[in-house]
């Protein structure tokens, strides 16, 4: 019996959102005259919601006096620019068109702001029915916490009974531990094999036609 029901992650797993985070957060850094980041280093800095991306951009963090300023004319930007180099990571959407037609529910759950969140999902994967970003205002607390699982599956109105979940961090791995859920561990996000290995990582897929290849776990 295949899974019937994939919960995913966005960035990193089903979008390359990689270069317009990083655009957002330099373009916030150097209106503050702050050093701008490397895209490898932005790519260390995601997966953790984009309060903490900032936090660990911004010189001193949460504790520096702008950082507010910062944190909004980085929201700001994103918003606007979203688009401007985000894909879907190849075979992605055939991937989710196929598991449609299969009958599979679909789900995203990210730690992006809420709002880029739907408009991501929407202007890209119409079959994706629920999408869900930082939500703590209604008391949905961020991943790894369970609860954007939880919202989803009642949103859905599904059970965990051949749900998975799918992400490509160590974020996603203790997401889906935390909410009883199986994880598959994607390979051309933005955490290699041997990272995620040593966060607990079990199950891995190398391109998203294997999302179909994959039976329910027994154990």
């Amino acid at each position: 019996m295949k899974y019937t029901t994939y919960i995913f992650d966005l960035d990193g797993t089903l979008l390359d959102t990689l270069q317009d985070l990083a655009d957002a957060v330099n373009h916030a850094l150097r209106q503050y005259g702050m050093p701008p980041h490397s895209l490898d280093e932005i790519r260390s800095f995601v997966g953790n919601g984009v309060q903490l991306l900032m936090e660990r951009s911004v010189p001193d963090g949460a504790e520096n006096a702008d950082f507010e300023a910062v944190f909004a004319a980085f929201r700001q930007y994103y918003m606007e620019h979203s688009l401007d180099n985000t894909r879907p990571y190849d075979g992605i959407p055939e991937a989710l068109r196929e598991l449609k037609r299969q009958g599979c529910r679909l789900a995203v759950v990210s730690n992006k702001m809420m709002a880029a969140t739907k408009e991501l999902v929407a202007h890209f994967f119409p079959e994706i029915e629920v999408a869900i970003g930082e939500h703590e205002a209604a008391g949905i607390r961020k991943k790894p916490a369970p609860d954007t699982v939880d919202e989803a599956l009642r949103q859905l109105g599904v059970d965990k009974d051949g749900a998975v979940y799918v992400g490509d961090s160590d974020v996603d791995y203790q997401t889906a531990c935390n909410s009883g859920l199986p994880c598959i561990s994607v390979l051309w996000g933005f955490r290699d094999r041997d990272f995620l290995l040593a966060h607990g990582a079990t199950t891995f897929i190398r391109h998203p036609r294997e999302l179909l290849d994959n039976e329910k776990a027994t154990s």
